[in-house]
């Protein structure tokens, strides 16, 4: 088989395994009891999710199926992970860890604070994990933290689960023989993203700020921002050739193409929220106007559907990014 059709043919496998797997928090808000939140729900699912383990590229793995998708990079310095997932998917972690090396694990990095990227913090750093993040993603988990959208208020995180080392701009690891850049983005999903990309691999982490095939949710609680989300996803464009793979927060592993496809959907659909809001339309008509319906199809199958996407795009309409 010819390197191009091997490479075709692993893209197809990671896209296959990524949509067959896709993380517990995309579940329909429609399954959720209404007495029961998102947070309560999703932690809930964890605990039956399944974890698909994919082979990427440099000695990087991507594991999908524990809230956000998780990367790990294997080696003599200890396993190096990007986010922690659920903490009831502990068990499967450590089986789908153990399976990829022997190697302990030693360092933890978060991409945002965020309950599906950091449950797992507490027994990561039990195990001998350093946590690693953004200033403002230490500040959320160590105290009260409420999502007015969740309608859910986070208590502060065990000591354990709080990260030590951290940054507030950008920052290179130099971890089993590669050089991991960790770049700090502003205020996009929330005040506290971060992007991991492993150089010598071109295997590029987002985090939160790319969804890959579902509209994103936005955490204006906790200093998130619409435009600020589209400048990530042109920042995250930018960055990237047309041979990177890339790992969204959530949804199957992709690359250049979908990321583009993504900014320009949420750019699109800012522009019309937009100009019905100019309009003087309240938010009850824009939401009855359903001006993003043309995307439902494609984008809304996860917990934020054209209706909640429309209202978080309302209500960051005409704000400055921080």
């Amino acid at each position: 088989m010819s390197a191009q059709l091997a490479d075709i043919s692993r893209r197809r496998f990671i896209v296959s395994a990524g949509l067959a797997a896709t993380a517990v928090c995309l579940v329909p808000r429609r399954l959720f009891g209404a007495e029961e939140s998102l947070v309560v729900a999703s932690r809930k699912a964890g605990e039956t999710a399944n974890i698909t383990v994919q082979a990427l590229r440099g000695n990087v793995s991507a594991l999908i199926g524990s809230g956000g998708n998780i990367a790990v990079l294997p080696g003599d310095d200890g396993k190096l992970i990007i986010d922690s997932g659920f903490a009831g998917t502990r068990g499967k972690i450590v089986d789908a860890l153990s399976r990829l090396s022997p190697d302990p694990i030693k360092h933890l990095v978060n991409t945002h604070w965020h309950f599906d990227h950091t449950d797992g913090n507490e027994w990561m750093h039990s195990a001998g994990a350093t946590i690693t993040a953004h200033e403002n993603t230490r500040k959320h988990l160590s105290a009260s933290t409420r999502v007015e959208d969740w309608n859910f208020t986070f208590p502060a995180s065990p000591a354990g689960a709080i990260p030590t080392d951290v940054f507030n701009a950008d920052k290179t690891l130099r971890l089993n023989g590669a050089a991991i850049a960790l770049k700090y983005y502003g205020s996009a999903h929330t005040d506290g993203d971060i992007s991991v990309y492993f150089t010598e691999a071109d295997v590029f982490h987002t985090g939160d700020t790319w969804w890959n095939g579902y509209y994103p949710f936005i955490d204006y609680s906790t200093g998130g921002s619409l435009d600020g989300m589209i400048k990530a996803a042109e920042a995250n464009i930018a960055t990237v050739t047309d041979k990177t793979v890339v790992i969204p927060g959530h949804g199957p592993v992709g690359g250049k193409a979908e990321m583009i496809e993504y900014r320009d959907t949420l750019a699109t659909i800012r522009d019309r929220v937009a100009a019905l809001k100019r309009e003087g339309k309240s938010l009850d008509e824009i939401v009855a106007a359903k001006p993003i319906a043309a995307y439902d199809a494609k984008w809304g199958k996860g917990f934020v559907n054209g209706e909640f996407f429309t209202k978080l795009v309302y209500k960051g309409v005409g704000k400055e990014t921080p």
